[in-house]
């Protein structure tokens, strides 16, 4: 009578950075079948765990440097808001909210220069200058384009877009986007102080953060 063949062991894929000892390699030959499965399987994913260790100790390793701004304090720190006159009844909610926040945070009133333009197509020629001028950690942009029958909605919000970034860039000063792009009035309301909170204080704490971080850690 011959004798049956040892069953086949079941093959392990190993790790970047940890061997398998030679118990757990012994180990690792079952029998298919009753409890020998759970077995193989809890060694699998005992490796799963071994290789998140070694990633989450990677990340957090004190090697690596982490800069953020302070939301904590912003006294000393001076802010310019560039808002639109076009669609005054949104920009208007928009600029209390920024203003209160920067309240809340310790920000002076005499620290905040409020500049009108008259829509959002003019805001970042007057944000880049701003910026460019040494007076002001960080430059807020306000604005609300709603859209109409036309194209000039499309043309409007991405000409307002492309302006903040520009004139943060050619500046080095931060300057935040908080120009609000919407499909109706009702949707700009919601968004300046209705059930879908203030960005113009979503602005401030943006421009709060950046402004701390280059003023702290960047320059």
């Amino acid at each position: 009578m011959k004798s049956l063949a040892s069953p086949p062991c079941l093959r392990l894929i190993p790790t970047a950075h940890r061997q398998l000892s030679s118990r757990q390699s012994s180990s690792a030959c079952y029998i298919h079948g009753g409890g020998s499965a759970n077995k193989s399987n809890n060694l699998s994913f005992s490796s799963s765990a071994s290789e998140k260790e070694l990633r989450s100790s990677f990340i957090q390793t004190a090697a690596v440097r982490h800069v953020t701004g302070s939301l904590i304090r912003g006294e000393g720190l001076r802010f310019a808001i560039v808002v639109a006159r076009f669609n005054e009844v949104v920009t208007k909610l928009l600029l209390e909210g920024a203003i209160e926040t920067f309240k809340k945070y310790s920000v002076r009133e005499e620290d905040i220069e409020v500049i009108w333009v008259p829509g959002s197509f003019e805001i970042g020629v007057v944000a880049q200058n701003l910026g460019k001028s040494g007076k002001f950690h960080a430059v807020l942009c306000i604005g609300a384009v709603i859209r109409g029958d036309t194209t000039h909605y499309d043309a409007v919000a991405n000409s307002a877009a492309s302006g903040v970034l520009s004139a943060g860039i050619n500046s080095g000063v931060p300057c935040i986007f908080g120009v609000l792009t919407c499909e109706d009035m009702d949707q700009a309301l919601n968004r300046s102080g209705g059930k879908a909170g203030n960005k113009g204080a979503e602005t401030a704490l943006t421009a709060l953060e950046m402004a701390s971080l280059f003023e702290h850690h960047l320059n």
